[in-house]
């Protein structure tokens, strides 16, 4: 399921770290994206509850996703990836699992692990020491 959050994000910016010379000390590029899920309008109720549960280690006390980014020299590229990775991050915790469907081995592949077994057990008994009552 794809939504589009960007009109819900709330942007701040600040100084990126690193290097850069002058041009890092002056210039804030680096973005930090805070999505309300309480406050959201675009999710529905029952899809609060799933992301609550499932965002749970990423949310603060206040119910907030924040993302940054400072991989872009420019602002607005930023700006563009925390609401790439919001959007992403929401998207696939509202995308259902898969149920796994429990199969049985075939019996050619129970057959090959029998004759592997088998022969890492013949290698075995060629390693021990031969005794006299073995004779």
């Amino acid at each position: 399921m794809h939504v589009d959050l960007k009109e819900e994000i709330v942007f701040r910016t600040a100084r990126s770290s690193g290097a850069g010379g002058q041009h890092v000390n002056k210039v804030e590029t680096m973005v930090t994206g805070i999505w309300d899920l309480s406050a959201s309008q675009i999710i529905n109720d029952e899809q609060k509850k799933l992301l609550y549960e499932k965002l749970s280690n990423r949310l603060n006390k206040l119910g907030c996703l924040q993302v940054s980014s400072q991989v872009h020299r420019s602002q607005l590229w930023n700006k563009d990836e925390v609401v790439n990775k919001i959007n992403d991050i929401v998207s696939r915790a509202l995308t259902p699992k898969k149920l796994r469907i429990a199969t049985k081995p075939t019996k050619v592949s129970i057959q090959r692990r029998i004759e592997e077994k088998k022969k890492a057990s013949m290698l075995k008994t060629g390693r021990k020491k031969i005794r006299k009552e073995d004779l």
